[in-house]
């Protein structure tokens, strides 16, 4: 008799802690409880627009209520710095607030007819179950982000987190569920068997992890002819020209480059000063790095805690081997997976770290003659997310973002941050389809109809 896999979560500052063990159900359970949600979803839409409102801010209330206890279960189980732990739940229960006034959101549009009485009307209406598919570095953000906006519109959703941030999806889905009908939020443990289970049984399907498995995503979605969405990996640059603040622009790429051990997909990967800024910023930069709390994510002074796994962490380890360090080089000596937020220059072009989404706190100096040439240097990768440009001038910024590619540029702010009532994504190999988040999120889960009226006797 074959046994399913354990899916497995241990706490990456103590390994040694294991939070929790549970058999995968495999394939044929989720095919169970997609068709559960899909049973659940009709109710739910003719609910109406007041009770799913009145849901999702009771959400949101709930969250809230639970901030203190949902921050040290994601400090526990992902290694997430407490402050930025906090921060995370206290965005979580800002999306479903802001969410919970989506179903009073116009669905269409009436027009007028063209060649005689009547009337043209566009309407918007749910795909039926949406399957979701959830990394582990937000554990409780991005479920919410992706779910929250899916349930306004009048679907239901199946979840698949990932494996090492499944103690946190259950314990959101013990909130969500307790102010929804049963069927219309569920979680499913597993791994990729799982996942590819939710993928061929849901009506539409948003993903967020690495690029190789979101290509598999959407090659599968796509042939299924559903819709769907990826967001995948992020190199951003930071652009320091001369005239910026250097001291803080330094502290901005830091916290960028560390926070969280740079497990963000829009940290800071590539930083580039521009002709004079070199000198100042590479001294400024490796100090403020050297200077960042490392250590215990449940200490609030802690900026950059441990990484998820071993495997991240000796990743880490191998992208800097061979290169010239300027901060950073040794690991904390502390049980845990811990990386030291590390600054190298002298990269090759062709080096793994300008090409591959390390996914850790480090960080290439490149430096760029002029303007046209950092924007030449942040342009050169796979990806597209997003770039961080620092300067006091107004035109300079203009003038870069007109050729930047990509999705999102922050202007004197770190590449880190999601305004998430603003679309987000970016262009290449970081995101494939609609973009997440704000009124864009409503849309992908909503699909376009078009009535025509006409008067079913004549005048």
């Amino acid at each position: 008799m074959t046994t399913s896999p354990a899916v497995i979560s241990r706490n990456p500052a103590d390994p040694s802690d294991v939070l929790l063990r549970v058999l995968a159900p495999g394939a044929a359970a989720v095919a169970g409880a997609v068709a559960e949600a899909r049973a659940a979803q009709p109710g739910w839409l003719g609910d109406g627009a007041g009770a799913r409102s009145a849901a999702l801010a009771a959400v949101a209330d709930a969250v809230e209520a639970a901030a203190g206890e949902l921050a040290a279960l994601a400090v526990r189980e992902v290694g997430k710095p407490l402050t930025e732990a906090r921060a995370e739940v206290a965005r979580t229960a800002a999306i479903w607030r802001y969410y919970a006034q989506a179903p009073y959101e116009p669905t269409g549009a009436v027009h007028e007819a063209f060649g005689g009485p009547g009337l043209l009307l566009t309407r918007r209406r749910p795909h039926g179950v949406a399957g979701l598919i959830t990394p582990w570095n937000f554990p409780f953000a991005i479920p919410s982000w992706k779910a929250a906006p899916a349930l306004a519109v009048g679907n239901t959703v199946a979840v698949k987190p990932a494996p090492e941030a499944t103690t946190c999806a259950l314990r959101l889905a013990e909130i969500v569920q307790q102010a929804l009908p049963r069927g219309v939020f569920t979680v499913i443990p597993g791994g990729a068997v799982e996942g590819g289970a939710v993928i061929t049984s849901s009506d539409a399907v948003s993903f967020t992890g690495s690029t190789t498995v979101g290509d598999e995503v959407v090659r599968t979605a796509t042939t299924r002819g559903i819709p769907v969405q990826a967001e995948m990996g992020g190199l951003n640059a930071a652009i320091v020209l001369p005239d910026a603040d250097i001291e803080r622009a330094a502290a901005h790429i830091a916290a960028a480059i560390a926070g969280y051990a740079g497990q963000k997909c829009t940290a800071t990967s590539k930083v580039i000063p521009v002709g004079a800024a070199l000198d100042p910023l590479r001294e400024a930069l490796a100090e403020a790095l050297r200077a960042l709390p490392v250590g215990d994510p449940a200490d609030p002074a802690t900026v950059c805690g441990p990484l998820i796994s071993e495997q991240a962490r000796d990743r880490v380890g191998q992208a800097c081997q061979g290169l010239t360090v300027l901060a950073g080089g040794n690991a904390p000596g502390r049980p845990g997976w811990y990386a030291a937020p590390t600054l190298v220059e002298k990269v090759p072009p062709d080096h793994r770290l300008l090409q591959e989404e390390v996914f850790g706190p480090v960080a290439a100096l490149l430096p760029a003659d002029d303007l046209a040439h950092a924007v030449r240097i942040a342009n050169r990768v796979p990806y597209g997310l997003v770039t961080s440009v620092h300067t006091a001038s107004l035109d300079a910024a203009l003038r870069g973002l007109d050729h930047l590619d990509t999705g999102m540029v922050r202007v004197n702010a770190p590449s880190t941050g999601v305004d998430f009532h603003l679309p987000f994504g970016g262009t290449k190999a970081s995101s494939h389809g609609p973009r997440e988040q704000g009124r864009a999120a409503l849309e992908f889960y909503t699909c376009t109809r078009t009535y025509t009226l006409t008067p079913a006797t004549a005048m």
